[in-house]
């Protein structure tokens, strides 16, 4: 959420922003709503105020008369007190939806575009290879080696889900292990998170909990939320805290389960385990000091670290400046790693990592204060996804097979497995 004075002495900018971003509001109305706010606190300041000195004169009238008219007037103030706190409690809510709908400011050097194909590649790392066999896609990988079972997924829970079963279950432990070594290496401070989070939670990292476009799992009877990413439970562990800049910044981990409906998923992205209701992640997420500077290294080092990761694991990969038309609203900048992946024939997204400046803090009230500034800021947040198991093992088994139909396992999870290849 923006800050509502940068809001109105920015209009042309920030509707700048949300063109670009493909997000509609209207700004005329809220300029409107913060006038007519400012005019209903002024009125229902100065109803009290009367309020006030009439309350005090009826002890002080003598003709009982006056004191009845003093009475009435009294009551009429106070109505109208009730009737201005009223109004105000709905406009503020109305301006709060409004605030709550526009877009994080956009890092100027983020590449201006409506669709996805206008993301900028930025580097890549590997070669993507060139078999001397035809190639299986992960679905037949799976089947060939028993590694996923989606007919008992689908009998159990529904389609969209599965059970990973032999050395993909062992796969699964290995890639958050090692993605969790990596993360302790860094300086993060590991967690296994809730899978659920209560709805305010969910609406201050910026995920929209209900409506016909929410891709969230809600619990019937209840305000929780089963989780999306942990960056949500990661995000809202310093809710309402005011912390000391020079503690920051303050980097998490967390290892949680993700629940996606994924309304409106169709196509080939559904094939396999590309793009399912539940998988495994390793999340990492960031509090920095309220400066572009300092957040933007953090950024440049959640990169990185994913970068080391997939390099590890032997998997060619691009890196993508997201463009603003496909940025989420929290996000001031974006970069995803794209991993290739020859079952598919093309790249796939295996993570994301965001700079979301004060976006996320300032729905979450999350503030730092330091000796030398008056008064406390609110904090930047970033989050990045370290590994998420699934497209990582699609990259790792499509990747890593072999003319005789074996798969080799990378050197770098063997440990975890116990054994080199699979088949």
């Amino acid at each position: 959420m923006l800050d509502l004075q940068f809001l109105c002495e920015n209009l042309d900018a920030v509707a700048a922003n949300c063109r670009n971003r493909k997000v509609a509001v209207d700004l005329s109305r809220l300029a409107a709503l913060r006038d007519q706010r400012s005019e209903l606190i002024q009125a229902t300041d100065a109803a009290r105020h009367t309020q006030k000195e009439v309350s005090s004169q009826i002890p002080k009238a003598k003709d009982p008369a006056e004191k009845q008219t003093l009475v009435e007037r009294g009551r009429e103030l106070r109505e109208q007190v009730a009737t201005f706190d009223a109004q105000l409690k709905d406009v503020e809510a109305e301006l709060l939806g409004l605030q709550m709908a526009i877009p994080n400011m956009t890092h100027p050097d983020a590449p201006v575009g409506m669709e996805e194909s206008e993301s900028v590649t930025v580097r890549t790392w590997g070669t993507p290879r060139k078999f001397d066999f035809q190639p299986l896609d992960h679905v037949a990988l799976c089947e060939k080696h028993n590694l996923v079972d989606l007919e008992a997924g689908a009998r159990v829970t529904g389609h969209g889900f599965y059970f990973l079963k032999n050395e993909a279950a062992l796969l699964e432990l290995a890639l958050v292990q090692y993605a969790v070594q990596k993360l302790v290496k860094r300086g993060f401070e590991i967690h296994i998170t809730p899978d659920l989070a209560r709805m305010e939670i969910l609406e201050g990292t910026g995920y929209q909990p209900r409506g016909d476009e929410t891709q969230i799992y809600s619990i019937a009877g209840s305000d929780l939320c089963l989780v999306a990413t942990a960056e949500i439970t990661l995000g809202g562990t310093l809710k309402d805290q005011i912390l000391e800049v020079d503690k920051l910044p303050i980097k998490l981990g967390g290892v949680s389960h993700c629940f996606r409906t994924e309304a409106g998923a169709h196509g080939r992205a559904t094939r396999g385990i590309y793009r399912v209701h539940q998988f495994t992640k390793v999340e990492m997420f960031a509090f920095t000091a309220p400066d572009v500077a300092a957040s933007d290294a953090v950024h440049e080092e959640i990169v990185a670290i994913e970068e080391e990761i997939f390099q590890g694991l032997e998997v060619p990969y691009r890196v993508l400046d997201i463009c603003t038309g496909d940025l989420g609203g929290p996000a001031y900048r974006k970069y995803d790693l794209e991993a290739w992946m020859p079952g598919r024939g093309e790249w796939g997204e295996v993570t994301s990592a965001s700079n979301c400046t004060d976006f996320q803090a300032r729905r979450l009230n999350i503030r730092c204060k330091s000796p030398e500034k008056k008064g406390s800021q609110h904090v930047h947040t970033l989050n990045g996804t370290a590994i998420a198991v699934t497209r990582a093992l699609i990259a790792v088994l499509e990747n890593h097979q072999q003319a005789d139909g074996t798969i080799n396992i990378p050197a770098v999870l063997r440990p975890w497995v116990g054994k080199d290849r699979i088949g």
